[in-house]
């Protein structure tokens, strides 16, 4: 198909296309990307399909532009505003938000967006590229500019892996008291790591992450 700008001969207002695109977003987390076809989605916004077709282009560039701004979403929820914790306080606070009821539709969402990426890599080369990267520039940075920074790129890994790890378990069991037990245990590790008691020094990274894999 043509590009947007020329689908209907005029050009893509994009304060618009931003607008629609949250609606679609909010549209796709209550019911999925099995409901995600023009008809349906434009029914449910009030325009016409022609509109969305003008603003999006093919229903595949929509899916792409549905998980590039998912992504954002769950970026920008996790940003702090200038502040920079530890990797530990970090780590915590990505799994209040992350484990909130409220919060689950939007995961589940994000959850089954990283298997369809996964199927069509190349079509989602751009969700792929950042869904890991976005999280893991907070978290190496979190650990401060001392560290090593491979040691500090495979503490941030750990900690993603374990965090979406138990959020996947929690989505799909409902088991909140076993996999919240897990998180605190794995949030007590890298607490106790990051503030030893009876000193005031950081844990050195190399040791934390010894301590975490091991605990």
């Amino acid at each position: 198909m043509a590009g947007m700008a020329g689908m209907a001969g005029r050009p893509v207002d994009h304060q618009r296309r931003a607008e629609l695109l949250d609606a679609v977003v909010d549209y796709t987390v209550e019911h999925g990307f099995s409901e995600v076809s023009w008809r349906p989605v434009a029914a449910a916004l009030g325009v016409s399909p022609t509109t969305l077709v003008h603003h999006f282009g093919t229903k595949e560039q929509m899916l792409v532009a549905i998980l590039g701004r998912l992504r954002e979403r769950i970026a920008a929820a996790n940003d702090r505003g200038g502040q920079q914790p530890d990797l530990a306080t970090a780590a915590r606070a990505a799994w209040t938000r992350t484990s909130d009821p409220e919060q689950w539709p939007e995961f589940r969402l994000f959850f089954a967006s990283y298997g369809r990426a996964l199927q069509a890599p190349q079509q989602f080369e751009g969700f792929l590229k950042r869904v890991v990267a976005d999280w893991m520039s907070v978290l190496v940075d979190a650990q401060g500019p001392d560290t090593d920074p491979a040691t500090a790129t495979r503490m941030a890994t750990l900690v993603i892996a374990t965090i979406r790890g138990l959020l996947l378990d929690l989505l799909a069991t409902g088991d909140r008291d076993r996999v919240q037990g897990a998180a605190e245990s794995f949030l007590a590790s890298l607490e106790r790591q990051a503030h030893p008691p009876g000193r005031g020094l950081v844990a050195q990274p190399t040791r934390l992450l010894g301590s975490v894999l091991l605990h």
